[in-house]
């Protein structure tokens, strides 16, 4: 399952559970029922990338894990029966990492430095 996939799947529970509110989007199920998508949660990054300042204070509305990709050789720890401990290379690999979100209303736009 990807990021974007697993992003989806938590913001919709957090929307039926109050805890986040819908974006007033309509979308559609793979059975074809509508549905509202939820309003959009970033990690503290994301929003970064986006222009945006979490602000000094807020809390997460939700954590729970996602795929990290990281660049180099696998430590020991992190190696399983399933890698070749041979070929593992300085190619990257993914683990799941507990990311908290944030939603728009946490956030804050950057303003740009003025010379």
């Amino acid at each position: 399952m990807t990021n974007a996939m697993i992003v989806l799947l938590e913001s919709v529970k957090l929307m039926e559970q109050g805890i986040i509110k819908g974006s007033g989007i309509k979308g559609q199920t793979l059975d074809g029922k509508e549905i509202e998508l939820p309003e959009a949660i970033h990690t503290y990054q994301a929003w970064k990338q986006l222009g945006f300042q979490v602000r000094k204070g807020q809390k997460a509305v939700a954590q729970f894990p996602v795929w990290k990709y990281i660049t180099g050789k696998m430590k020991e720890a992190e190696v399983n029966d399933s890698v070749d401990v041979e070929k593992n290379e300085n190619k990257g690999y993914c683990h799941m990492k507990v990311a908290s979100f944030f939603t728009r209303e946490q956030v804050d736009k950057i303003e740009e430095v003025r010379k």
